[in-house]
């Protein structure tokens, strides 16, 4: 306060000797006894209080800014999901984290679903599958067929008996028409018993209503209406099976991911035979709550002794038109007929029979590409998340998400750097539905130009991810992978010149312009024309490297003491692929193209990049920063001044450095050393390419029978435990997405002219036979597309079903780049 009133007293002062001697008597007279300490107390107190305000205002500004959405038109209109202007999307699979689940792609769609669980089994009760769970333990499910939009058939392998669901879609009417689903099991032994309980329910998400109809007790259909549907109506026809039962429930949901546990209570145990020895359980019927607003969640069970038949109708109320219904023989042939157009643009897409693919590797391929398909999910809700300026996280803005995902029963919501890969597939089969997907993903952009990186929308969403993985922070970026399917697709929209698709470029360049700013803002590194990854913890002591989880390779190693100073190469090469689309969707705008230009050519200098990142010691690419090559985890000494007979306290390992860190290159020679080489980087005539070649192919190094893998076997935390509990994660097991990667480099470096074209293309296609082969053989003993691979075995490991970018399988077997 004293310097403040100084300067207003000097700046009084100075007012005074710039006036006339006459003019400052005169005004000595008028104020004399008005300027004084009460009114100079009364200007600091009333300038205080304006800077208090002002001070606490642009605090709440800077705390508001992490959940103010861009200023700039959305890609996705808002009433672009709604039937009346896109019917054949309204519908669909979009409950990725079900078995089998179907709703609207609106923001409190009604949903369906199947639930199931084996009588008379060692486990009382029975589990009740509904959400996927690796824990069930199925002997594999998969979509085999599904074309993102009109029906999709899957197959779900218990141990006695297999299920099957599908499901078709009719246009017709305001509401998006209507569906029919059938669910049908089968014993795999003719001669075995087995009782199964087929259960399908409808719920609300909010508004709307439902009412059971009833006919001698038991339920033969659902009548409805809400918002999204207009009314509505559910027909149960009478179920295929020898000996049955059924029964039904009638209650309330608190919300949509507590539907298993109001099913588990609802159940009560009868006898099955007449000599009521074989007890089973059945649902209770009426069980609404005497608090409950009504009924939100109907339920029909069908418990039979297999094989069984199910089929579900549902039908608009708007659809006036409707030539017949949508069940028995006219289903089926409805379904043959989209299963034909599926196949005939398989395979004139992806011509896998000219590749010299059989039966057995093309359905294998059709179950990839289906699954990617059957996977992607409506999901409406708000991230949590924080930034420096939120003493706790806060909500972001309420918004809708088109995404496909990378696993149904482990990642069951959209991740950012996933999508990218995840569209290099989906834009092959229907460029459309992957525009409108990254269209939904670049709409969420705030104002800073962040994207949260993963997805958590939805109390669905949000009961599978522990509470620690919640908050998205806004310092945190994630690959910018939508450069790689944009990279193709903007190609094929400017030369095309049609009008939607023009406007589509129009505003998704101002988004991708402020993303591909918030990066050269917010990741770059210290020195000139590098970049860091941040989110790195130097507190991290109980880890051996700390991770790096925003680049996407977590546990991959990096600088073991992370600093400022860290220079990243992975993130130096995406940023280089980055800069050259945007040259391109400028110039093809008359936007000012030149500094995306330049910007490209600098990353991609050769001579600067060797300069930043080759290691004449390693003999590789590599990060930078300050590392020591001999750390390990070790027990801390106890606590001085224990009691006799008192236990230490059970401590973590943190890690011990054997030698003092020095800022040097990192070279740990695996994925993120390949960088260069991945994005097509590396100039074909350079002979550090020769250099890369002949690394790729060396066992000691990276290449195995199955694929390329993760870090080099040599390298010291090669398969090593970061924590005393985090087993390896991105040190050895091999990843199709990274592969994929090498694989279009390859192939681009054997189809330019070079030195070393002939190299690559033996690489290139030793490369492509270990993976295909390994993958095809895993899904066969399995049933399933996996995580990751074993770089030892070539055993899938990780999560399962992994159809995300695993499914780039179909892309290496089509070869496609």
């Amino acid at each position: 306060m004293g310097r403040d009133q100084d300067g207003l007293r000097r700046r009084i002062k100075h007012g005074r000797e710039q006036m006339p001697q006459g003019d400052a008597e005169d005004l000595s007279r008028k104020t004399k006894g008005k300027i004084g300490p009460p009114v100079t107390f009364g200007i600091v107190f009333v300038l205080l209080t304006i800077t208090t305000a002002a001070y606490f205002v642009y605090q709440h500004h800077l705390q508001n800014v992490i959940i103010t959405p861009l200023n700039a038109p959305r890609i996705i209109a808002t009433n672009a999901t709604i039937p009346a202007v896109n019917p054949n999307r309204f519908w669909g699979t979009y409950r990725s984290h079900t078995y089998f689940g179907l709703k609207t792609r609106s923001p409190q769609s009604p949903v369906f679903g199947a639930m199931w669980l084996t009588q008379f089994t060692n486990q009382m009760p029975p589990p009740v599958r509904h959400w996927c769970d690796q824990g069930d333990g199925l002997l594999g499910y998969s979509w085999l067929l599904h074309d993102g939009q009109s029906f999709g058939v899957q197959e779900l392998e218990e141990a006695a008996y297999t299920m099957r669901t599908e499901f078709v879609k009719r246009p017709g009417g305001d509401y998006g028409g209507d569906w029919t689903a059938r669910i049908t099991m089968t014993p795999k032994n003719a001669g075995q018993t087995v009782v199964v309980s087929s259960m399908f329910y409808v719920a609300l998400d909010g508004q709307g209503s439902v009412q059971p109809q009833l006919t001698r007790n038991v339920l033969t259909g659902v009548t409805g209406q809400s918002q999204e549907l207009g009314p509505f109506t559910v027909k149960f026809p009478k179920v295929k099976a020898e000996k049955q039962k059924v029964a039904h429930l009638i209650t309330y949901a608190g919300s949509l991911a507590e539907l298993t546990d109001v099913v588990k209570a609802g159940m009560r145990v009868e006898a099955w035979d007449k000599a009521r020895t074989l007890p089973y359980f059945t649902l209770v019927g009426r069980m609404v709550p005497k608090d409950a607003p009504g009924t939100n969640f109907i339920v029909k069970q069908v418990t039979a002794t297999l094989p069984l038949e199910m089929e579900v109708l549902f039908e608009s109320g708007s659809f006036q038109s409707r030539p017949n219904t949508l069940e028995g023989d006219v289903f089926s042939s409805v379904l043959k007929s989209h299963v034909d157009n599926f196949n005939t643009k398989f395979d004139g897409i992806f011509q896998l029979n000219e590749k010299g693919y059989g039966e057995k590797e093309t359905k294998i391929a059709k179950a990839a590409m289906s699954n990617m398909l059957g996977s992607i999910g409506y999901f409406y809700g708000s991230s949590l998340v924080q930034s420096e300026y939120n003493k706790e996280p806060v909500d972001y803005w309420e918004a809708p998400l088109f995404s496909g995902v990378p696993s149904r029963p482990f990642f069951p919501r959209g991740f950012l750097w996933d999508e990218g890969f995840h569209n290099l597939l989906i834009s092959r089969w229907d460029e459309a539905l992957s525009l409108e997907i990254i269209g939904h993903w670049l709409d969420l952009m705030n104002t800073e130009g962040w994207i949260p990186r993963e997805q958590i929308l939805g109390v669905e969403a949000r009961a599978k991810v522990p509470a620690e993985f919640v908050v998205q922070r806004n310092k945190n970026a994630n690959p910018p992978t939508f450069f790689l399917p944009l990279q193709r697709l903007i190609h094929k929209m400017v030369g095309a010149k049609n009008p939607s698709e023009q406007h589509y470029l129009e505003t998704l360049y101002p988004r991708l312009k402020k993303w591909y700013s918030w990066y050269n803002t917010s990741q770059v590194g210290s020195t000139p024309s590098t970049y860091r990854w941040r989110g790195r913890d130097a507190r991290a002591v109980t880890q051996l490297n700390p991770l790096t989880l925003t680049s996407g390779l977590d546990d991959f190693p990096r600088a073991s003491h992370p600093t400022d100073d860290e220079r990243h190469v992975d993130l130096r090469c995406w940023m280089a692929l980055a800069s050259g689309v945007m040259a391109e969707i400028a110039k093809s705008l008359n936007k000012d193209w030149q500094e995306y230009a330049a910007t490209h050519q600098l990353l991609t200098d050769n001579a600067l990049l060797d300069s930043l990142h080759w290691s004449e010691k390693g003999q590789q690419y590599s990060d930078y920063g300050l590392h020591s090559n001999k750390v390990k985890l070790e027990k801390p000494p106890p606590p001085p001044h224990l009691q006799p007979g008192q236990r230490p306290p059970d401590m973590p390992k943190i890690r011990v450095s054997l030698s003092d860190p020095q800022n040097q290159f990192v070279n740990a020679f695996g994925y993120v050393s390949l960088f260069p080489l991945l994005l097509k980087i590396v100039e074909p005539k350079s002979p550090k390419l020769y250099k890369i070649l002949q690394d790729l192919k060396d066992p000691a190094l990276l290449w195995t029978e199955f694929g390329l893998r993760s870090l080099a076997r040599m390298n010291k935390l090669y398969n090593r435990y970061n924590t005393e509990h985090d087993p390896p994660y991105w040190r050895g097991p091999i990843w199709i997405n990274m592969n994929y990667l090498a694989l279009s480099a390859l192939y681009h470096y054997a189809h330019t002219t070079g030195p070393y074209s002939q190299l690559a293309g033996e690489i290139y296609s030793d490369l492509r036979t270990n993976v295909v082969r390994n993958m095809v053989k895993e899904f066969e003993r399995t049933g399933y597309i996996w995580e990751n691979y074993s770089d030892k075995t070539g055993e899938g490991k990780g999560s399962h079903p992994f159809t995300g970018w695993s499914g780039l399988l179909v892309l290496i077997m089509g070869e496609i780049y």
